[in-house]
């Protein structure tokens, strides 16, 4: 506990990031030599201890970097994070994984057919990395949820391990939980600004073996991702996309660059039984949820009323229904493409 206390003083300390953080332990031996150089007032050290009182609480794990535990390829990246924090099935971060990242603004055809590329990955004991952003990370992240097992999928968040973020994403969060893990290398409750998003993105494309760009916009985040992955010589793949769209662009350069190599489905990486890319069947109160919607959007608490099942379930089917491409959504709610 007094370890873990030194540690995040050092670490939770204005103007220390990963680089000074290693070499101040260089300079000067250990961290006990570094706070004391550092001397870090009482209201740092009563924010660190509320973290830890606050992790301890919400059953949020620090792994640092001489730990086991720790992804293995992140670790191989100059200037990681020491010290990640991680809520849900820590034994997730041991497995081989790729990381799948695109735009939020994702086509219905886009977004499933990275599930179906998700789902794959995950029967074949393969761990999925993405932001839990919408769009595309979600895609990524419930394809993986798709196949059997708890150790399917890895997110990594901009904020806090426990700062669910973007709220839309809640339910996804907690299924991440009991069938994966959430990560970040940001203090517990910490609510992320635009700068820490490009550090998620490093994390992403440090702990993927390999990486998939779905739709992606040329100055996108996701094409910085990529881009991430590239400088730390990981193999890059792109799922092509019409010219005349915008989302495109990422993939289609890369491609024409010979940076990433074409991407047309599962069966690139997998010749098994287990590849299977027709549309899952629709359950009848999945048709249900459809019947009720139009072209007049409907919300998900409408639609529970309507149909009569809770929010959860409902949740849940307009997921799958989102995926399969046959509804949008849309500021007011839910409409029937």
């Amino acid at each position: 506990m007094k370890d873990l206390f030194e540690h995040l003083l050092v670490l939770r300390s204005p103007g220390i990031g990963p680089v000074s953080y290693n070499k101040l332990l260089q300079k000067f031996g250990d961290v006990h030599a570094v706070l004391e150089s550092l001397v870090p007032g009482d209201d740092l050290r009563d924010a660190v201890m509320r973290e830890i009182d606050t992790a301890a609480r919400l059953d949020i794990q620090f792994i640092f970097d001489d730990d086991e535990r720790y992804p293995k390829k992140l670790r191989d990246v100059k200037n990681h994070p020491p010290v990640l924090t991680a809520r849900g099935n820590i034994a997730t971060l041991a497995r081989e994984s790729v990381a799948i990242v695109g735009t939020r603004h994702a086509t219905g055809a886009g977004m499933e057919f990275v599930a179906d590329i998700a789902r794959c990955f995950a029967e074949h004991n393969i761990s999925v990395v993405s932001g839990m952003a919408i769009g595309t990370d979600y895609a990524a992240h419930m394809g993986a949820l798709r196949a059997d097992g708890n150790m399917n999928t890895i997110a990594v968040l901009a904020g806090g391990v426990d700062y669910i973020w973007p709220p839309e994403n809640e339910s996804l969060y907690y299924e991440i939980l009991e069938r994966g893990v959430v990560i970040s290398d940001m203090p517990v409750g910490f609510v992320p600004n635009g700068t820490n998003f490009v550090q998620r993105n490093r994390i992403i494309a440090g702990i993927g073996e390999k990486l998939i760009l779905s739709e992606a916009d040329l100055k996108s985040g996701s094409m910085k991702t990529a881009n991430f992955a590239i400088s730390y010589g990981r193999q890059i793949y792109a799922i092509p996309s019409h010219p005349a769209d915008s989302r495109g662009a990422g993939p289609n350069s890369l491609i024409r660059k010979g940076v990433a190599i074409l991407c047309q489905g599962a069966k690139d990486f997998f010749d098994d039984d287990k590849i299977v890319t027709d549309q899952p069947k629709k359950s009848e109160s999945e048709n249900t949820v459809l019947d009720k919607l139009g072209t007049v959007p409907l919300s998900e608490s409408v639609l529970a009323d309507v149909v009569g099942k809770n929010i959860m379930e409902i949740k849940r089917e307009l997921v799958i229904l989102e995926l399969q491409g046959l509804i949008r959504k849309t500021d007011s709610g839910y409409v029937r493409i």
